[in-house]
């Protein structure tokens, strides 16, 4: 169980940070933009069905920034999320996994094993992480897209057999506890791919994170990452990986081949705290990586500058549990039931509004980009996954700021005003 401190809050504090519109000091509180945002109201109309969709006219008199719909199905806390072309998969803790197309429901397709925490789409591949440890396979039928068949697991059976047999296979996991070095023993928490090399990345609260060439199915690697539980892994330019952890640090692995092996070597720490690392994002283009953590606080770096500290973002009073980003958009969904929009100019980021509407934790993220998008006004659809057991679905605009969401609040240091949740595993 992690909490942020008075002396982790000092530590942030004399971080050299850059961002404009928010001062480096400012908490969220009852005054806050997210409590004093529109769509925060008991009476608002996307609260009175479990779906909301909205005619034209109504849609132009909300702002650019707001809600379009929400999807429910009352079936689970939602875990994960992945959108391809209007496409979105949606996974939960019931054994079913959702697919939605114009905001309705498109197809639906089982697994065996429960709760399903991240979804990664590939090609005609839909790639799932789940509570048992295994990464299930699924592919779309050419003639009918609602129909999904499973094609494979990571790993196959037949290496777990061929593994089993050889002593040389295991490794020790646990005090007096051995287990196959090809199988995650805990939950998988995220997945990340390169599709260039044809690599899958595996993350798990077993410490680990592994890599899985998708060609053959076959793991190729597994690094022994963290002292606790791994949240995040993303894969960016240039064979780099960032991994983010429980134990509050974010590392950078660097992958070298020689032959047909890989391994991957650390080679940075970017942060060491107390509180857990619960998220990680890196922009399209691999020059910046974000990380959110359960104090509420979202921290950058810089690749161009030898990835130095960039700043802290602080728009969240509770736990960041997930980031997505989409040029110069980011995106941190948290705890505290909202969503941050933050527009990166260089090292300056600008929130330019809060989400606000969910009545749980926002657990996870999906953003694609709107076919109004234009070069002069960037538009984005953004869905929102929440264990209030809903998806809400947003239209944002980067050129949009809401002057409401622009109240700027100081708070003195020390007080011990952001919380973390309970458990540091996300």
């Amino acid at each position: 169980m992690s909490s942020s401190s008075a002396a982790a809050d000092d530590d942030f504090a004399n971080r050299n940070s850059s961002f404009s519109v928010y001062d480096p000091n400012r908490l969220s509180g009852e005054g806050s933009p997210m409590m004093m945002s529109p769509w925060n109201q008991s009476s608002s109309p996307f609260m009175k069905s479990s779906w909301s969709n909205f005619s034209e006219t109504a849609s132009q008199k909300i702002p650019q920034n707001g809600l379009i719909g929400s999807l429910v199905r009352e079936e689970g806390h939602i875990y994960s999320l992945a959108a391809k072309n209007d496409i979105l998969y949606t996974g939960s803790d019931s054994k079913n996994i959702r697919v939605w197309k114009n905001m309705k429901e498109f197809a639906a397709f089982k697994s065996n094993s429960g709760l399903v925490k991240a979804i990664i789409i590939s090609g005609d591949k839909i790639f799932t992480g789940h509570q048992d440890g295994k990464v299930r396979v699924w592919k779309t039928n050419p003639k009918n897209p609602s129909v999904h068949k499973r094609v494979g697991t990571f790993p196959t059976f037949f290496d777990i057999f061929k593994a089993s047999i050889r002593p040389s296979s295991y490794v020790e996991v646990k005090r007096n506890r051995t287990a196959l070095w090809i199988k995650h023993v805990d939950a998988i928490s995220c997945l990340s791919i390169d599709q260039e090399e044809g690599l899958l990345y595996s993350a798990s609260w077993d410490r680990t994170f592994k890599v899985w060439r998708i060609g053959n199915s076959k793991c190729i690697e597994s690094v022994k990452a963290h002292d606790d539980a791994v949240n995040s892994v993303v894969v960016s330019v240039e064979g780099t990986v960032y991994t983010g952890s429980a134990d509050g640090t974010v590392k950078v692995w660097k992958r070298e081949q020689k032959g047909k092996v890989i391994r991957h070597a650390l080679v940075q720490t970017l942060l060491s705290q107390e509180c857990a690392v619960t998220a990680l994002a890196d922009s399209n283009s691999g020059s910046v990586v974000y990380c959110g953590s359960s104090d509420g606080l979202v921290n950058f770096w810089e690749r161009e500058k030898k990835l130095v500290h960039g700043g802290v973002l602080k728009g969240h009073k509770l736990a960041v549990l997930c980031l997505s980003v989409a040029g110069n958009l980011v995106f941190s969904g948290s705890a505290d039931k909202t969503i941050c929009v933050w527009r990166r100019d260089a090292s300056v980021h600008t929130c330019l509004s809060v989400l606000t509407g969910h009545t749980g934790p926002v657990k996870c993220l999906a953003v694609e980009e709107d076919k109004e998008s234009t070069s002069g006004d960037r538009k984005c659809v953004i869905y929102s996954g929440s264990l209030d057991k809903s998806v809400k679905v947003w239209s944002v605009s980067d050129m949009v700021i809401d002057p409401n969401q622009m109240v700027i609040m100081h708070q003195g240091q020390g007080d011990g005003y952001w919380d973390s949740i309970p458990s540091a595993k996300y």
